[in-house]
């Protein structure tokens, strides 16, 4: 059977090459006699995958040694309340900046622990743009600053990285990891859920800096303190340990992918595909986004005559792409264009596009 091309937001399709070694190890990891579900998460094999998966994913970003490479569960809304718990260190509070609807929810949520501010938004207009940051007010006592780097329902993605000054910026990557280069220095905390980019869900990564952790709120939970995590290797509890595993394979392919800057690179030529069809339908499709800050991994867009919207999914179905409904909080159409999406998919997306708008425009 064929494999189809899956543009879902997420859970997000994987690199073949990662399926069939995991396939090919299911039963028996390199002669273990074991299933990596079925490994002790103390015991030397794992160790072996753990300590592997992260030295390939210091080595892929360049995270510097005063940094702590976490594995974590419970999903990026988990760390909408990590985050404030453990950084929320008695300054004036945290300043955060609303470019869609998961930066929305995480500041929605730090306000349970202190005080949030916000920093900068475009709601006014949509939230279709990335706010400038001369318009940004910052406060400059503030405990961090938090953004959501690429918007997954509205689409819209930080090409740039602010500058916070003294105050540490938070940056939410759930749906942009691994897909571009980035300067972990410029930031003081990065987390992402695994299900776009990195591997199943089930699985979030964070990375922070170590004079952020151990300053977490007093009575908080064990299994909310970075310091807990950082202290025992990720292992506090019993970690989602196969889809640990699976991001380290997924670690390995982009080693041999040519690294971030190579992924990157098909990344923008995927993206260029994609908005280059909504671009020369002649308003066929139409993107509210900003061209400057239209996200490489999530394209959303709408037909001009949404009675053609059932047609456009069949027909994509017809053609082994699947997933490209939009949002149910705003319809229309979203290619997700993860990693793991080969530029031959979007061709083929792309080429689609055009010929049924020349049918049927």
């Amino acid at each position: 059977m064929e494999r189809v091309l899956n543009f879902g937001a997420g859970p997000a399709m994987l690199p073949p090459e990662v399926l069939v070694q995991a396939a090919a190890e299911m039963l028996d990891w390199h002669g273990s006699g074991l299933s990596v579900m079925e490994m002790a998460h103390r015991g030397e094999e794992f160790g072996t995958i753990l300590a592997a998966a992260e030295r390939d994913l210091r080595s892929l970003l360049g995270i510097p040694e005063h940094y702590h490479v976490l594995f974590l569960q419970g999903g990026a809304t988990l760390q909408f309340a990590m985050v404030p718990l453990n950084l929320l260190r008695g300054g004036s509070g945290a300043d955060c900046v609303l470019t869609g609807e998961w930066s929305r929810k995480a500041a929605q949520e730090a306000e349970k622990f202190g005080v949030v501010r916000v920093a900068a938004s475009q709601a006014h207009e949509g939230l279709r743009r990335i706010p400038a940051q001369a318009q940004w007010r910052l406060d400059g006592g503030a405990d961090y600053v938090h953004l959501c780097a690429n918007e997954t329902i509205a689409g819209v993605e930080f090409n740039w990285v602010p500058d916070t000054g003294a105050v540490p910026l938070v940056a939410d990557m759930s749906s942009n990891f691994l897909s571009r280069s980035v300067d972990v220095a410029r930031y003081g905390l990065i987390y992402a859920g695994a299900q776009k980019n990195v591997g199943p869900a089930g699985l979030t990564i964070v990375i922070v800096r170590e004079d952020l952790v151990g300053h977490v709120r007093a009575g908080t939970a064990t299994l909310l303190d970075y310091a807990a995590y950082a202290r025992e290797r990720s292992m506090v509890n019993t970690p989602p340990t196969f889809a640990i595993y699976i991001a380290g394979l997924v670690f390995q392919w982009l080693q041999r992918s040519g690294g971030v800057p190579g992924i990157e690179a098909r990344n923008i030529e995927k993206a260029a595909l994609a908005y280059g069809a909504i671009d020369a339908s002649q308003g066929f499709y139409r993107s509210a986004v900003a061209p400057a800050d239209r996200s490489r991994m999530n394209v959303p867009f709408t037909l001009a005559n949404p009675a053609l919207d059932a047609a456009f999914l069949a027909g994509a179905r017809e053609r082994g792409m699947v997933q490209l409904a939009g949002h149910r909080s705003v319809g229309g159409m979203r290619a997700s264009l993860y990693n793991a999406m080969p530029v031959s998919g979007a061709r083929r997306l792309s080429d689609y596009m055009r010929a049924f708008a020349a049918r049927h425009g």
